[in-house]
């Protein structure tokens, strides 16, 4: 059974967001929580798998009981913020501050739509419950964004002891990949999801302003999203990193983030295609799609990564890709939060390498 602490000032959206939750037979919500405050003493004395928590509340918000809770005793946390720039920024905060995933909270989606509403809150709730604890706290090891909080509230903490939620088998042995051999790419393409925004903070930062290959991004994320996490990035990185419009032509250095909602493809130019949504297509934008093109473009001379995130987006484009001949590299289970997408690509024994994040940001830092 998975506890779920549900934190929100609106009595309306606990009562709907417990509905939904209470619904699912392997789920049971152990209590509620009107302010940040009541969070931190809720999860210290009911010790929940998962908290559901919004960021506008009185006593203290929501970002504040992020970090006190991963100070205190880490928990997989699941945000709710508005569809708007402002939400977005909430948002990453959140993710920084040691949030897992967010949703956007969108009461019209509540009341029309309120099947597609609890398949998808209970489908991250359940994988926030398998979610690997070890990577907790990754927000605070990230590099440093502008906080108000005490410096000792954004450093890396120890995960809590294993939650009463089942563990899942191991999905294979552990498995450890050599140093990957030296050689040089004419693109970069990194795909990822749950867990992504902080793995690439911290990989990005990492790199030199005169690093050689032109990179693409893919991020699952609303369309209002990836302009404020492209910004920040820029921000923070030493290369160049901005949203990708229709016509942008592949450059060293700098990393095109999709467009949310929307796919990006580059043909053999080097040039990026920004195309609507399919709605046939269930990742709006996809990792497949994007390295699909890049197979088709630029055959072998692409390294793919395929980083923390649910479900099995990129393991069809990384195929493409090896047929291609280039190189395809998976983060390893212990540096995940969710497991998912890097697992299909190495079940699927399309990976050349399996690396933690350290090692993937390390290992990109040397090409040339």
């Amino acid at each position: 059974m998975i506890k779920v602490l549900v934190v929100d000032d609106s009595g309306f959206f606990r009562r709907r967001v417990a509905e939904i939750l209470g619904a699912d037979p392997q789920i049971q919500v152990v209590g509620t929580a009107t302010n940040g405050q009541e969070a931190v003493e809720q999860t210290l004395a009911l010790h929940p798998d998962v908290i559901t928590m919004d960021y506008e509340m009185p006593v203290m918000d929501g970002i504040t009981a992020v970090r006190q809770i991963m100070q205190r005793q880490p928990t997989p946390v699941l945000m709710f913020s508005s569809l708007t720039y402002e939400g977005a920024r909430v948002s990453l905060d959140a993710l920084d501050a040691g949030a897992a995933d967010y949703l956007p909270k969108n009461f019209e989606d509540i009341s029309r739509h309120p099947e597609k509403v609890r398949q998808l809150l209970c489908e991250r709730v359940h994988a926030l419950a398998r979610s690997n604890r070890r990577s907790l706290g990754l927000g605070a090891a990230a590099a440093p964004v502008a906080s108000s909080a005490p410096a000792s509230a954004r450093q890396p903490l120890a995960p809590r002891a294993a939650a009463t939620a089942p563990a899942p088998a191991p999905a294979e042995p552990v498995r450890r990949s050599a140093a990957p051999r030296k050689r040089s790419y004419k693109l970069v393409a990194i795909g990822t999801s749950t867990g992504g925004p902080v793995a690439l903070q911290k990989i990005l930062t990492r790199l030199p302003a005169s690093f050689p290959a032109p990179i693409l991004l893919i991020q699952h994320m609303p369309g209002t999203f990836t302009t404020a996490f492209a910004e920040r990035l820029d921000k923070l990185c030493q290369i160049s990193v901005r949203e990708a419009v229709d016509g942008d032509m592949l450059r060293p250095g700098v990393a095109l983030l999709a467009p949310g909602g929307k796919q990006m493809m580059i043909d053999a130019r080097g040039t990026v295609r920004i195309l609507p949504g399919d709605e046939r297509l269930n990742y709006k934008p996809s990792v497949d799609v994007t390295f699909g093109s890049a197979a088709r473009a630029l055959q072998d001379k692409v390294l793919a990564i395929v980083l923390t995130g649910m479900g099995a987006d990129g393991r069809e484009g990384a195929r493409m890709l090896k047929q291609a001949g280039s190189t395809v590299w998976a983060q390893d289970e212990a540096s995940c939060v969710i497991y998912g997408m890097p697992m299909a690509v190495v079940k699927a024994n399309l990976a050349d390498g399996v690396y933690d994040l350290d090692e993937i940001a390390r290992y990109l830092t040397e090409l040339g």
